[in-house]
């Protein structure tokens, strides 16, 4: 076989890359799951600010982070727009370096940072998803991103009152998930979704 033969074959047989939508399928599964796994846990933690806690309100950013880190890699590959992304990799690097600092002040300092979290996030969420809307599926990330905003204003506001807790935050990221997985099952296939 010629060198050039060769290069023929093997640029043929090259799988494509998956699209975008497929690829944000699995990212909104994996997604939907980690929520739902890390609610579980945080509501059987939340009465304190334990290691176990603290370690887990530091993850849940820290995962978004990392997933924020593949949509962006998928996207650009796709020649998507990844503004919206960056930015939130930008919040959620912030959010766990601010977890970190405020679990050390106590549940009302964490309400707080959280609650900024997902105010800002939760308008970045909404912006991305109704710039995707052609992908299908992304109703859900726009409400999801509109109710993560007024979860955020809700949080602050408990953090000034008697009954400042970690558990509602558990819940958050279970509602968080429920709408990974709707979007997930709502995005559009492609023949080359596979």
């Amino acid at each position: 076989m010629s060198p050039t033969t060769h290069t023929q074959h093997s640029t043929l047989t090259r799988p494509a890359p998956p699209t975008a939508a497929a690829t944000l399928r699995k990212l909104y599964f994996l997604r939907s799951g980690f929520a739902a796994v890390w609610a579980a846990l945080l509501f059987t933690t939340a009465d304190t600010l334990g290691p176990l806690s603290v370690t887990l309100l530091v993850l849940y950013p820290a995962f978004d982070v990392a997933c924020a880190i593949a949509d962006i890699r998928s996207t650009r590959a796709n020649g998507g727009p990844v503004s919206g992304l960056y930015a939130n990799v930008a919040l959620s690097t912030l959010t766990a370096i601010g977890l970190t600092a405020a679990a050390t002040s106590g549940i009302p300092a964490t309400l707080r940072v959280w609650g900024a979290w997902a105010v800002t996030a939760g308008l970045v969420q909404l912006i991305v998803g109704a710039a995707r809307r052609r992908m299908g599926g992304q109703w859900a990330m726009v409400a999801s991103g509109a109710i993560s905003t007024l979860a955020g204003a809700s949080f602050i506001a408990q953090a000034n009152s008697d009954d400042a807790a970690l558990t509602s935050l558990a819940g958050y990221a279970f509602l968080g998930g429920v709408f990974f997985l709707a979007s997930a099952l709502r995005l559009h296939r492609t023949p080359t979704d596979g």
